[in-house]
């Protein structure tokens, strides 16, 4: 009987785990050579559903193919789960390797532990192209709207208005008055 229980106490013991479940993320499509700053969120729980605060948290990302590295410039990055139970990952630096892969989350505290992963995938930068060369020309035509207003309030502010020109009978000629008005902005081309 003795030997029965040494041998199921083990079995016990490794039926107690820890559970992670993802709280945020940024999403599971990324562009390939892009950059996330919202970080992912995991929360870490004991047994009993309660925060297992003090967890260790490693997310990894792979060391080949698809995938990036954190801020610390490394595959890997391994936090500290707060009293909340919630540990977060830095942000990610995607490299220029399209497809399919894993960021690996794995979680221990004492002799409990647990792993889960966080499907993603890097599309190529092609895709994300159309949208940025869009930003683009719109970031352009704002600088050059902005610079034609600029411009246009610069030769409004120069515009001088000479008032009481001397007459041919005015012995003494008068002096110039300097008068400056609100700029003109004009939208589209003349009517």
């Amino acid at each position: 009987m003795k030997l029965f229980l040494l041998l199921l106490l083990p079995a016990c013991l490794a039926a107690q785990a820890l559970r992670i479940r993802v709280v945020e993320s940024s999403g599971p499509v990324h562009v390939a050579g892009g950059r996330t700053t919202s970080p992912l969120v995991v929360e870490i729980l004991d047994e009993s559903g309660a925060p297992a605060q003090g967890a260790t948290v490693s997310f990894r990302l792979p060391a080949s193919g698809p995938g990036g590295t954190f801020a610390n410039g490394l595959t890997t990055d391994v936090v500290i789960a707060g009293a909340d139970g919630k540990a977060s990952a830095s942000s990610v630096r995607w490299n220029r390797t399209p497809g399919s892969f894993e960021i690996r989350v794995t979680a221990g505290k004492g002799e409990l532990r647990a792993s889960t992963a966080s499907a993603r995938r890097l599309l190529p930068s092609a895709v994300g192209a159309p949208a940025a060369a869009s930003a683009g020309r719109s970031r352009r035509k704002l600088i050059l709207i902005l610079a034609g207003v600029a411009a246009g309030s610069v030769a409004a502010s120069l515009g001088v208005v000479r008032k009481g020109s001397p007459a041919a009978s005015d012995p003494q000629p008068s002096t110039p008055t300097l008068s400056v008005g609100p700029p003109v902005i004009t939208v589209g081309g003349p009517g």
